[in-house]
């Protein structure tokens, strides 16, 4: 299907752009060598994303936010590890796993080369609950070229309230209807969907880890208006 009248694709940036999972499993194991500590750090790893989504999504509808979601991710792992008994994880490993693993996080690696293509034929822009300079930083880390950064940080309201992607069309100073979402979570096309963004569905079938399933396995029939596995087929639909 084509995309008739769009001119921007907005991107979700974690999960479809960064593998995340990855990148934090890695710091919690990096961390458990350290101290001698063996644990299922796959398992500890999703636990802390949901901990840290849980804290942004529709952040700022009762109020301006206190914390970014570098912030988040602080929170959410002191808290984990509590929990978990892991005390021995001291400062330089809670800043290892929180600050230092996110804005290292490496690209699924189907994007880069998609990226300047679809550059040359739509505005290409970041639009994501994460913090801008984790944007910048990995942006920097992987050699991406956003033509825009649409922080729900400088937004003041997150996904997935429609105030967001309102915005988000404000500032490129387009409708929504010539926007659309590239996601990997039907929840945020949803939300796009319904303030009119156009939406593409780009699955990730290994976003929580190899046998963990994604964001989209949960049992219901959805139609968006492109359907793919990787940006590959996103470029390949595009051009029908």
């Amino acid at each position: 299907m084509t995309l008739a009248g769009v001119k921007a694709l907005t991107f979700d940036t974690g999960g479809t752009i960064l593998d995340w999972h990855t990148g934090f499993r890695t710091a919690f194991e990096a961390a458990g060598a350290r101290h001698g500590v063996d644990r299922d750090w796959g398992k500890l790893t999703n636990q802390l994303r949901r901990r840290s989504m849980a804290a942004m999504l529709n952040l700022g509808e009762q109020g301006p936010p206190a914390y970014n979601f570098d912030g988040a991710h602080r929170s959410a792992l002191d808290a984990l590890l509590s929990d978990e008994g892991l005390d021995v994880f001291d400062e330089s490993d809670r800043h290892a796993i929180a600050w230092e693993a996110p804005h290292s996080f490496d690209c699924w690696p189907d994007f880069p080369k998609a990226l300047p293509k679809l550059r040359n034929r739509f505005i290409v822009a970041s639009f994501s609950l994460l913090s801008y300079r984790l944007i910048i930083d990995t942006a920097k880390h992987n050699g991406l070229s956003w033509d825009a950064v649409l922080s729900c940080e400088g937004m003041g309201v997150y996904k997935l309230l429609s105030r967001s992607y309102e915005l988000a069309a404000v500032y490129l100073q387009l409708g929504p209807e010539q926007c659309c979402m590239v996601a990997c979570h039907p929840y945020d096309l949803d939300a796009a969907k319904a303030v009119g963004f156009k939406t593409a569905h780009i699955r990730r079938p290994d976003e929580w880890g190899p046998g963990f399933g994604s964001s989209s396995d949960n049992g219901e029939e959805r139609r968006y208006d492109i359907e793919v596995d990787d940006f590959p087929g996103l470029l390949r639909a595009l051009r029908r």
